[in-house]
């Protein structure tokens, strides 16, 4: 029997994970991507001799499905997780604060943690801590309306969402819990905080992204036998038609008639009713793009939502187009270069200032002297109607407030870097506008960190995407 041939359409973690379960499954695959690189939206870029990270991807002990790429890559060196999550919080002309766990059982780890949380008053203190328990009891499938309506309608006020939940509803959903989807919010507290007490512990890339996921994964997937195909676009996926097939089947047909013609020793083929019987060829679907006509027994797309609804709309109609509706939320980087170090923290979120969460990266970038900051703002839509030249006014300043150091360094350059469209939106309903790996096509799956992954878009819902498309390859 011949190897099914499967073409996975995305060269980001799903489009990579798929195909590299596809492979070792003794699959003939071949991978396209529009982009001159692999990694999809993780990605870095050069400035200035720097390497830069278009966003800074942390991740979490409990994203066991991302770490197994990681380690499928031979990065696992690239990356360090915290031996017990820490986070500093800062504001502006205030001592910070640390939120850290400790080693007893889940949830009573945060709890030392909460009630010292000065940000918050005592009284604030206290109501966050039954909020959050009210939050770990709740059942996922019941959950409706915006992480912020159920927030406040337990007694938690703007100021505890500001200071608090917001800390963990932007990073991971891409938008303030006001306008996050409720099911999606308390999955993620639930998984990454409230069950297991090492679940939350924050992993960190040393390397630039490049480095520990786009060039790995090109050698590796060449390893496997996998053609990886960049810079090409993918025009159509079309299915062959069963009279297109019935045509090939009758040329067929006659060349074997002919050949037993001119060499009569060889057998005729058998046949039903008069006509040859020949195999049925799998191959359904065919992809074009860059020019060619590439037949499949199966593709994945793991494409962008949008991307994917245009493509593949016309094959899927109403399926596909819905999934337009899942809309989309910037993300914004603000790259300081310093001529010295201005902090001593390896990342620190904000309160009560413009800077969600900023990051030394001047190791990561191979910066020699003085020292390299990121800025990472998540459900950016206000920030991303500024200027390049506003953006860095307002956050050089900001971290001037934040890092007394900064006020006598200068500032070598800032870069901005902005992501349109990073994530689905993950609003309340979108749930229901997440498709399965499975379409109403035979051999068409579907893969992506916006499919239904119960995840919101991250790097462990993208990995744990391409894993699913691949078991339904084979299905």
């Amino acid at each position: 029997m011949s190897a099914r041939r499967v073409i996975v359409l995305g060269g980001g973690l799903a489009g990579i994970t798929a195909a590299l379960d596809c492979a070792e499954a003794g699959a003939l695959v071949t991978l396209l991507e529009v982009r001159p690189r692999l990694g999809g939206a993780a990605y870095s870029f050069e400035r200035e001799g720097l390497l830069l990270d278009n966003g800074q991807h942390v991740f979490l002990r409990c994203c066991t499905a991302y770490r197994g790429l990681l380690a499928r890559l031979g990065s696992g060196q690239r990356v360090t997780i915290q031996p017990r999550l820490e986070i500093p919080v800062l504001s502006p002309h205030r001592r910070g604060v640390v939120l850290r766990r400790n080693g007893l059982p889940a949830p009573l780890h945060l709890a030392g943690a909460l009630l010292s949380y000065s940000h918050l008053t005592l009284a604030q203190r206290l109501r966050a801590a039954r909020a959050a328990l009210a939050l770990g009891r709740l059942e996922l499938g019941k959950a409706s309306g915006t992480l912020g309506e159920w927030l406040a309608a337990h007694g938690q006020d703007a100021a505890s969402v500001a200071a608090l939940w917001d800390l963990i509803a932007l990073p991971t959903l891409n938008l303030p819990a006001a306008e996050g989807s409720l099911a999606l919010g308390a999955f993620v507290l639930q998984t990454g905080m409230l069950r297991h007490n090492d679940a939350g512990d924050i992993g960190f890339h040393m390397r630039p992204l490049s480095e520990t996921l786009g060039d790995p994964a090109a050698r590796v997937l060449d390893q496997a036998g996998v053609d990886v195909r960049l810079g090409v676009r993918v025009e159509a996926v079309e299915r062959i038609e069963a009279v297109e097939q019935a045509e090939a089947g009758k040329r067929v047909a006659a060349e074997v008639a002919e050949v037993a013609r001119v060499v009569p020793e060889l057998d005729a083929p058998r046949t039903r009713g008069g006509h040859p019987i020949f195999r049925s060829r799998e191959c359904t679907l065919r992809v074009r793009a860059g020019g060619d006509d590439l037949e499949a027994d199966a593709i994945v797309c793991a494409l962008p939502h949008e991307r994917a609804s245009t493509l593949l709309e016309p094959l899927l109609g109403e399926e596909a187009s819905r999934w337009s509706r899942l809309g989309a939320s910037p993300i914004i980087n603000v790259h300081i270069v310093y001529d010295r170090r201005v902090c001593d923290l390896q990342f620190a979120a904000g309160v009560g200032t413009p800077v969600q969460y900023v990051f030394d990266r001047s190791e990561a970038a191979g910066l020699g002297d003085g020292q390299y900051l990121a800025i990472s703002l998540s459900g950016a839509a206000g920030e991303m109607e500024l200027s390049s030249e506003r953006l860095r006014e307002r956050y050089v300043a900001a971290i001037r407030d934040l890092f007394p150091g900064a006020c006598g360094a200068v500032v070598r350059s800032v870069h901005v870097s902005r992501e349109h469209a990073a994530t689905f939106a993950a609003r309340p309903g979108t749930e229901s506008l997440r498709p399965d790996p499975r379409t109403s096509v035979a051999g068409l799956v579907m893969a992506g960190a916006w499919t239904n992954t119960g995840w919101p878009a991250t790097l462990e819902g993208a990995v744990l995407s391409g894993h699913a498309a691949a078991r339904e390859v084979f299905a």
